[in-house]
């Protein structure tokens, strides 16, 4: 099978070009970074302006979770950081590399060497096994996969003995596990995990939080998680709070706690605020 590289002499130059510029940009603390990011949706009386000049930066081998109230900006954030959503103004790095300017054939070649995605429904193929579920990235680019990674990912999520089964033989628990070694078998730069746990039970959603802590800390992968749960956010090393399209809150080793308490508090404070503009 022809590697995706391989259409053409101009597409292949500027692939491998674009791969040799990327893997010069590994070093480094900082593997994503916004700066004053600035995102509308709509124009003129129905405007909204879902991220209002956000700078943030995220730091290799760790944690972090995006947390807000629905409509604060949390998921456009993550879309412009992933490369999914364009920006109206300011920049978006990627190991060091300025994704905003890019065309859309860089951005995907981006997406598929760079960045894993781990999302609330699975997104597994019914017809697979979650082997070849686990190794579909790499089937699709045309890539033969490293058999000692995939061992060590399989080992990790304790998957050894559900790799034959399809994902109607799974728990949720154990899919999205498959999902998470989806996500890594590429040896990602960055992986976007997004309301993983929405679809889980307690004991499921547990699991989960726990084999992504794992593949920070024993895998050194990068975690960016986007949540709406305080105990989700306590699994990580960081957590940012979005309000109105702005950080409002930068918190370091969050508790369960400590995020629901302030999460009440800001809910408070903006209710008696509608009330006192309607006043």
């Amino acid at each position: 099978m022809n590697s995706p590289y391989e259409t053409s002499s101009y597409e292949q130059e500027n692939a491998l070009d674009f791969r040799a510029d990327f893997n010069q940009n590994l070093i480094g603390e900082t593997a994503v970074a916004a700066l004053h990011v600035v995102k509308d949706f709509g124009k003129g009386a129905g405007i909204v302006h879902a991220l209002r000049d956000v700078s943030v930066s995220f730091e290799r081998g760790k944690f972090t979770a995006i947390m807000g109230p629905s409509g604060s900006g949390k998921s456009t954030l993550m879309h412009s950081l992933a490369g999914l959503d364009s920006v109206n103004s300011g920049k978006v790095l990627v190991d060091g590399l300025d994704i905003t300017g890019m065309s859309d054939k860089q951005l995907t070649l981006m997406r598929r060497e760079m960045v894993g995605f781990i999302f609330q429904s699975f997104n597994l193929l019914p017809m697979f096994s979650a082997e070849q579920n686990i190794l579909m990235p790499l089937t699709l680019a045309g890539k033969k996969p490293d058999k000692q990674w995939f061992n060590t990912l399989v080992n990790t999520l304790g998957l050894q003995n559900r790799l034959k089964h399809r994902p109607a033989e799974l728990s949720g628990g154990q899919r999205q596990r498959v999902a998470i070694a989806r996500a890594l078998i590429s040896k990602p730069s960055v992986v976007f995990a997004d309301e993983p746990t929405g679809n889980l039970d307690s004991a499921s959603s547990s699991e989960v939080l726990h084999f992504l802590k794992k593949s920070v800390t024993e895998l050194g992968q990068t975690v960016i998680m986007v949540t709406h749960d305080a105990v989700a956010a306590s699994y990580a090393d960081r957590a940012i709070v979005f309000a109105d399209g702005q950080i409002v809150e930068d918190v370091q080793n969050p508790t369960a706690e400590g995020m629901s308490k302030m999460l009440m508090e800001r809910s408070e404070a903006g209710i008696s605020n509608q009330s006192a503009q309607l006043q």
